[in-house]
């Protein structure tokens, strides 16, 4: 990854085609992913993730299923943040699993590949734990949401 700000670490294009693989991974479980850019950060990855978790509403969801997958850009550094209900439900490593896919891909410059198959792997254990639900509906925004420090 290069020094490239969160906003211009995807195009136009690239930010669409993460959106549709979140808004395909919504198709099938009634949780919700939302991944979130920053140019760079001085705290603990986890702990700022946590905090943006908590700053997008994420742990408002009916059924406390909601995912985060983090990034800042500038530091390289990366996070996946879910909330009580899936984490209750995955095993121990699944979220250090994410990562490493998503580094692997990071490191070969397929940013689109990276967040998409990680969107797929947090999809797909969602839809195992919590499938779709007659009446859900869309709670949280499908698009890339961005911040800075």
């Amino acid at each position: 990854m290069s020094a490239l700000a969160a906003e211009d670490f995807l195009s136009k294009h690239e930010r669409k085609q993460v959106h549709e693989a979140i808004g395909a991974a919504e198709l099938r479980t009634s949780g919700e992913i939302r991944v979130h850019l920053e140019d760079h950060i001085e705290d603990d990855v986890m702990d700022h993730a946590a905090f943006v978790f908590e700053e997008l509403g994420m742990h408002r969801t009916r059924d406390r299923n909601g995912v985060l997958i983090y990034l800042s850009v500038v530091d390289r550094k990366v996070a996946v943040i879910g909330d009580a209900a899936i984490n209750a439900h995955v095993p121990a490593n699944f979220w250090y699993d994410v990562i490493a896919v998503l580094k692997l891909h990071l490191a070969a410059g397929r940013r689109v590949e990276g967040l998409s198959e990680a969107v797929h792997m947090v999809g797909e254990k969602l839809r195992a734990f919590f499938p779709l639900k007659h009446d859900d509906t869309n709670e949280l925004s499908n698009e890339i949401s961005f911040g800075s420090r």
